[in-house]
């Protein structure tokens, strides 16, 4: 199995150019002026396509999986040896590429695009500060993401695509260029429109109606995974999650590309739509198809998905219902790839900067349930119908002592994923209620309704071993507070061209300002001087000084001036006397 590259001689001297300062990640370095380039110390660097490749793990699953017949038989399997071609579209900095150059020893090459002129010179810049194997490995390129990817259709074993925003509009030529069986990683940060505060516009950038629930982060993954895999669908190809991951103010994704025209007929099998209660917290799944199995020869069938999936109001509070997706309604995570990843990251501790983070995290992940979609808030809950919650603990025992299974979740620390039907979870909360009972609920309101049901399930409180976080029992965090204060994202680049140019505008915009200023000003000269040729007229042309700065000061009043200072009235200019009769 390949290991990470050895670090470059520390003895190296190296020039950082005046203006400049230096940011480390991991083995690699970039030189920063101002924003020149974009910059986040949040987007951790995850990778290990190579090291399956290299083991002969890849070569394994390529043949289980086109035995199976969920790959393309044209496809041809990785070799160990090659190396492995990256291409990250959007690079900016140049650091995560160069990461993958100096950390990877199986990568053969990594192709840093960005669209922006001088992002790239930017990129150039810092690829040859870091040298070496940095220098052989990354070449740059400037240009539109998807046209790099749709020129090299299936060539990359591994494709980074990490907008500032939004990757809608690269998603589906992105999915062209993996190989088969290689890895897609995507980020999205417009959390906004994935969370559902701007549901239109999620609709018309991925194809679904994201609903605003205390669910929202892991909705925002699996709004992201559907339109990911109707893009694949379209060419004969479909995803597989590996890990998908909801953290702090974005979202990433890592997903295998196959190509297989029989395993793209299950794509309607694989999605799923929502539909949430108004009055509470209950939602139920609806597929938006069906696979049946018929006869024993196993002839397959594929039909429309069955409903309607909930009765006409919400059996819970008496409710209508609001209805999100299409969503990936499949696994967020192949949990043999979390459980290497985990293994691969204690081994390397001592060489990972964000280990605490990536750890706790990843620890998180790999106790979720795979198979539960969607997750609820217990205090969401308990709000519902006004009741102090019990202890998470106290709540997951009283599931896992009916019969279910529970878990957290690395999306939200409060969230509780279960296969508990929900009308066992508010059997669960009116126990709870009847034996703390607090404030009476409104009536008419969603409260007094759910809790006037009589529960039909006793509810065991006691402390059930199963319903603990095993890492929790073990000291392992799972959710650490953020490393820096106002964390959160950073501004888009602007490059250091950009920059000037911005205050060359600004110069010009003031030199603009003054000159109609003065322009207004010499207005209110010009209205001096036919002030003070009407007075000679008037007077005979006996007009004094004194009576021409009168009319002059009339006039200095409406344009703002000091009407005693007939040279601030003209604008600075000195006011000519009339000539005498």
């Amino acid at each position: 199995m390949a290991t990470a590259a050895e670090a470059p001689p520390s003895g190296s001297t190296r020039v950082v150019p005046e203006g400049f300062s230096v940011r480390t990640e991991g083995k690699a370095s970039i030189l920063q002026s101002g924003n020149d380039v974009f910059f986040n110390p949040a987007q951790y660097f995850i990778a290990q396509r190579e090291l399956e490749i290299e083991s002969g793990a890849a070569r394994k699953l390529f043949n289980k999986v086109r035995n199976a017949g969920v790959a393309s038989k044209d496809a041809v399997p990785p070799k160990a040896g090659e190396g492995i071609r990256v291409l990250e579209g959007l690079a900016a900095s140049g650091l995560r590429a160069i990461r993958y150059a100096t950390e990877l020893e199986g990568v053969r090459e990594v192709v840093a695009n960005d669209l922006d002129p001088a992002v790239v010179e930017s990129m150039k810049r810092n690829i040859e500060f870091n040298g070496g194997v940095a220098a052989q490995k990354v070449s740059t390129s400037v240009g539109d993401a998807r046209l790099v990817c749709l020129n090299n259709m299936g060539l990359f074993d591994a494709v980074d695509l990490d907008p500032y925003g939004s990757p809608a509009k690269l998603l589906d030529s992105a999915v062209q260029a993996v190989a088969e069986g290689g890895l897609l990683l995507v980020t999205a940060t417009d959390m906004a429109v994935l969370c559902g505060n701007n549901g239109e516009a999620c609709y018309s950038k991925y194809g679904s109606y994201p609903l605003h629930k205390p669910y929202c982060h892991e909705m925002a993954l699996r709004i992201l995974l559907a339109s990911l895999e109707q893009h694949a669908a379209r060419y004969k190809r479909h995803i597989k999650p590996v890990l998908c991951l909801s953290i702090d103010f974005y979202i990433r994704i890592f997903v295998r590309v196959y190509t297989s025209a029989a395993e793209v007929k299950n794509t309607g099998t694989r999605l799923g739509y929502v539909w949430q209660s108004t009055g509470c917290d209950s939602f139920y799944w609806q597929r938006v198809g069906r696979r049946i199995v018929k006869g024993s020869g196993g002839n397959v069938k594929y039909m429309p998905g069955s409903g309607p999936a909930v009765p006409q109001v919400c059996p819970e509070s008496g409710s209508g219902f609001n209805m999100g997706g299409p969503y990936w309604a499949e696994p967020l995570h192949d949990p043999a790839w979390v459980a290497g990843l985990l293994a691969q990251v204690r081994r390397d501790k001592d060489s990972l900067p964000a280990f605490g983070k990536l750890h706790s995290l990843l620890t998180a992940v790999s106790e979720e349930l795979e198979d539960v979609p969607l997750y609820f808030s217990l205090h969401d809950v308990c709000k519902t119908i006004k009741t102090m919650p019990p202890r998470a603990n106290v709540f997951r025992s009283a599931l896992v002592n009916a019969g279910y299974r529970v878990s957290g979740t690395h999306a939200n620390p409060l969230g509780i994923k279960t296969d508990a039907p929900w009308d066992v979870v508010w059997d669960v909360m009116r126990c709870w209620v009847r034996d703390h009972p607090g404030k009476a609920p409104a009536a008419g309101s969603s409260a007094e309704k759910i809790l006037s049901r009589e529960p039909q399930l006793k509810a065991d409180f006691s402390r059930a071993q199963q319903a603990m976080s095993q890492a929790r029992s073990k000291g392992v965090a799972r959710f650490l507070p953020n490393p820096e204060a106002n964390w959160g994202p950073k501004p888009r680049h602007r490059p250091v061209k950009q920059q000037r140019q911005q205050s060359e505008e600004q110069h010009d915009a003031a030199d603009q300002e003054q000159q109609q200023q003065d322009g207004v000003l010499d207005a209110a000269g010009d209205s001096t001087v036919t002030a003070a040729a009407e007075v000679e007229q008037q007077d005979g042309g006996a007009a004094t000084e004194q009576e021409a700065a009168g009319k002059a000061g009339d006039v200095g009043e409406v344009v703002g001036g000091d009407p005693m200072d007939t040279d601030a009235a003209a604008g600075g200019q000195q006011v000519a006397e009339p000539a005498p009769a």
